[in-house]
């Protein structure tokens, strides 16, 4: 609905208020208001959303056939539009509906300034405007909405200063969130006196300075400050949590990702309500006191990335509802607790980057629900405890590495079927690589690099198709490279300094020198030039050989009879399909592979009826839903397509006939389209695809937070760090490589962004929406080819290539055009739309004058932070690699097509960067 329909709406029913109301009084004689009465008689039968029927308290006041008012339906006083799909600016005429008390617009989509007239509401109790695009200030007279209980501007675009007096002129406040805006300046100290608040969301704004006492808070439940700037890094900053001692109410208290500093405060042990705490990103020292046995109720113990000492108290293990423990990146001593064992719930366990000695406890066998187990980079040792590998919940990551660990790898690691990483490098671990490691079928990173293996490279690797990343390097194996790892979808494959010999192969992985890594092997040969192996000599291979070449000459005959019977009925089939494809359309999905198929009404019930619940974005030809199959229970995506918009029709076709053709792991997995009409006889396209949990790329960079947190265990509460900024890269540059190179006729995406990339559980990065792509088809004319390319203008402002504006032809390098922008706003955190970005300075030139001498002022400021946290070394080759990041960003967007990179060599110099890090 538009914003003018929602104005006219909202007029008529403050109209048919008053009209009611005058009617009781008078009987209805005067003639105006009787044709009045008629008009909003209409207005009802003839309103297609139902909006006046969308009101809680509307039936009492008006019937579906007909307008009945008296004086007792004066009492209408609530306004809900939730989630009504509604768009357009918010009308000043809003300012009249005096009588409301309750105002609900969230989860819609007006965007523009929050009108003035709504401080004319003076007796609004309930004002909720969450989840929409509002931006610029708010208006000073809304904060002077006295009988205010319930204000919500949550995520919307709103900036500006807190007023001072915020706490005195709404004292009545009980929920308050402002969260996921632009708000500046300091928390007015008059929050305290907003006695009767139980929640306090704040979080993910620019608000910077002290915390205010809020000692008189004493109905808080929920705090909620996290992601600001909040503290001067002073013991000071503390004071506030202290003020809450009598805040005994207390569930949730978030303050992570801020400028606190001081030791962890003890009075936190008094809030035994605590569900859930999040003190991580700060600059906390001292140790976990004891008295956290207190907190009974905590379900997320989250301090990572602090300063802490001491040990990790043995009662820890009292909280048996914590199913989330973050302790990493501190500077923890002692042992591991024995007793770990207790926390029966525990999901995920992270204890890396530490100082723990002593042996992995085997009590963690009880912890039947860990999902991820994370003790890297401690002083662990001993051997790994059998009583893990029993743990058939362990699915996302184990990782061990950089420990004294000793001993072998059991053979019960067969028994993790269901786990995706596991990390044992820079140990003491001997033996063999056992063969029962090939029942680890959804592994996909398998690490065993420095340690002390041997024997050969087992064949069971041949089990894990889904394998991305080996690395074998720097342990004692011998033999030769087995040929099967040319078949396996190898990313990166170190096998360096072993002792393995004989010939290299050049398939697959091997086929690429800056995926592979294979020196200091003394005694292996052959491979591919850029390698630089010695040759293979003539006794290595001359029986081999010999025996080849028979083989050779016995295809070439079988060959050559086969081959004039293949060409003839060759030719039949060509005629024949020559001839249908003149009289035939495509048809989307009518390839080889078994689609499901499903109709209009399996995606109705899939989504509970295409609900707003449900909805997880819109574009230019549709929106998306999440939907959950019941044939399977299996959580898919489900792109509906706005039949009605010009172009959309065109765009179902041309995403079918792409996403038919391709099939990589870094490209969005479609698992079936469905062209039905729906329940009102109208046409109905849409697109099912695999569900990314992680949501888009965009949502990570610009921290809109379109996942709720606690729905999604809190995974994006933290920002993308430089490596997973670097692997996402990686991840979208080899999608580009594969379509423009690897899959037939090139494949043109044409609207590379952010929010076109999706991530998985993993944060592995998805390319999607195909809709204007385009298939460059050799030898077939334009007119044929565009029936599968793209419709309207090709790309997204900022990221589409300067030539196209020029009404260029689609090629391959706009791809790498739109790439290079995106891996610009990936390190920059700005996007090439952003306002200071004018006339001639773009994001390219912005990053162009300041490297390398001012990178440091361009990049996001996390990435910064974090390089500041590593030792000197450390910090300078992730400047080193940065720098070169950001060169390859450059190369890529130059303006003028002929100076880019091409995307194959783009794939090379990112992973030549990650591969020097890992080093």
């Amino acid at each position: 609905m538009s914003g003018s329909s929602i104005v006219f709406n909202l007029i008529v029913f403050a109209t048919s208020m008053l009209l009611c109301f005058q009617h009781s009084k008078v009987g209805g004689n005067n003639e105006t208001e009787r044709l009045a009465l008629l008009e909003i008689k209409a207005q009802i039968r003839d309103d297609p959303l139902g909006i006046m029927t969308s009101w809680n308290d509307t039936r009492h006041f008006c019937k579906w056939h007909g307008v009945t008012c008296s004086r007792k339906y004066e009492q209408v006083t609530k306004l809900n539009l939730k989630s009504a799909h509604l768009t357009g600016t918010l009308s000043s005429h809003i300012g009249n509906l005096s009588f409301l008390t309750k105002l609900f617009l969230e989860n819609n989509f007006f965007y523009g300034r929050i009108p003035e007239s709504l401080g004319k509401l003076k007796n609004m109790t309930f004002l909720s405007l969450e989840n929409n695009m509002f931006y610029g200030i708010v208006p000073p007279s809304i904060y002077k909405l006295s009988l205010l209980i319930n204000l919500s501007f949550l995520r919307n675009d709103l900036k500006g200063n807190l007023p001072s007096d915020l706490g005195i002129t709404l004292p009545r406040l009980t929920f308050l969130s402002l969260s996921y805006n632009q708000f500046t300046s300091h928390i007015p100290a008059s929050i305290s006196n907003c006695s009767n608040l139980e929640t306090l969301q704040l979080h993910n704004n620019n608000l910077r300075g002290q915390v205010p006492s809020l000692n008189k808070l004493v109905r808080l439940t929920h705090l909620v400050l996290s992601h600001n700037n909040l503290g001067y890094n002073q013991p000071e900053d503390f004071n506030f949590v202290s003020s809450l001692a009598n805040s005994t109410n207390l569930q949730l208290l978030e303050i992570d990702q801020n400028n606190f500093y001081g030791a962890f405060p003890q009075v936190i042990c008094n809030f035994t309500l605590l569900t859930y705490l999040f003190l991580n990103d700060n600059h906390i020292y001292g140790e976990i006191p004891m008295c956290i046995e207190n907190l009974l109720k905590l379900q997320i113990f989250s301090v990572y990335d602090n300063n802490l000492s001491g040990v990790i108290p043995q009662n820890i293990t009292k909280l048996q509802n914590l199913y989330i423990l973050y302790l990493h990146n501190n500077h923890l001593t002692g042992v591991i607790p024995p007793s770990i064992g207790n926390l029966t719930r525990l999901s995920a366990c992270y204890l890396a980057n530490n100082r723990i000695q002593g042996q992995i406890p085997s009590s963690l066998g009880n912890c039947t629900s860990l999902t991820s187990l994370y003790l890297a980079n401690n002083n662990l040792t001993g051997k790994i405890p059998v009583e893990l590998f029993n743990l058939p919940s362990l699915s996302v990551q184990v990782d061990l590495s950089k420990n004294k660990l000793v001993g072998s790898l059991p053979d019960e690691v067969r028994q993790l079927t269901n786990l995706q990483t596991l990390l044992l490098s820079s140990n003491m671990l001997s033996g063999e690589i056992p063969n029962s490691i090939s029942s680890c079928v959804a592994l996909e990173y398998l690490y065993l690099a420095k340690n002390k293996f041997h024997g050969a490279i087992p064949d069971a690797l041949h089990s894990l198709k889904g394998l991305v990343e080996l690395d074998l390097s720097y342990n004692n194996l011998s033999g030769p490279i087995p040929q099967f790892l040319e078949s396996l979808q190898l990313r990166l494959l170190n096998i360096s300094h072993n002792k393995l010999e004989g010939k290299v192969p050049i398939g697959g992985v091997f086929s690429n020198a800056t995926n592979v890594l294979v020196d200091n092997n003394s005694r292996i040969c052959g491979g591919i030039p850029e390698l630089k192996l010695p040759r293979c000599s003539v006794s290595q291979n001359s029986q081999k050989r010999s025996s080849v070449q028979r083989k050779k000459l016995t295809v070439a005959i079988l060959s050559a009879f086969f081959g004039v019977i293949f060409l003839l009925a060759s030719l039949v089939f060509v005629y024949i399909f020559c001839k249908r494809k003149r009289i035939q359309e495509p048809t989307p999905f009518n390839g080889t592979e078994n689609f499901p198929n499903l109709s209009y009404q399996t995606l109705f019930q899939a989504t509970n009826g295409f609900s707003a619940e449900n909805l997880i974005g819109s574009g230019t030809f549709g929106v998306v839903y999440k939907g959950i199959l019941k044939t399977d229970g299996s959580t898919v995506a489900i792109k509906i397509f706005n039949l009605e918009y010009r172009g959309a029709s065109k765009s179902f076709i041309a995403e079918c006939e792409v996403l038919r053709n391709i099939r990589h792991r870094n490209l969005l997995k479609v698992i079936t389209a469905c062209s039905s009409v729906d329940h009102q006889g109208r046409d109905f396209k849409a697109l099912v695809y695999e569900y990314m949990v992680n949501g888009s790329l965009e949502n990570w960079l610009h921290l809109s937070q379109a996942i709720d947190k606690v729905e999604s265990t809190y995974k994006t509460s933290r920002t993308l760090d430089f490596h997973e900024r670097l692997d996402i890269a990686v991840d979208v540059a080899l999608s580009l490589d594969y379509l423009h190179r690897q899959c037939g006729a090139p494949i043109v995406h044409c609207d590379l962004k952010p929010s076109n990339i999706l991530l998985d559980d993993d944060l592995v990065a998805h390319v999607g929406d195909f809709g204007l792509a385009k298939i460059l088809l050799e030898g077939i004319n334009s007119s044929h080819a565009n029936q599968y390319s793209s419709v309207g203008v090709r790309g997204t402002i900022g990221y589409t290539p300067p030539e196209y504006g020029l009404g260029n032809e689609v090629i391959t390098n706009g791809d790498v055009y739109s790439f290079g922008i995106l891996l610009l706003e990936m390190f920059t955190g700005m996007r090439p739309t952003d306002d200071m970005f004018k006339g001639s300075l773009s994001l390219h030139n912005f990053v162009k004058n300041a490297i390398p001498e001012e990178i440091d002022t361009i990049v996001d400021h996390t990435l910064i932070e974090d390089i500041d946290k590593e030792k000197d070394t450390n910090k300078s080759v992730m400047l080193e690699a940065l720098t070169s990041v950001l060169v390859v960003a450059l190369s890529c967007s130059a303006e003028v097509p002929q100076e880019r990179l091409d995307m194959s060599d783009v794939v090379a110099n990112l992973s030549l960067i990650r591969n020097k890090l890992l080093d």
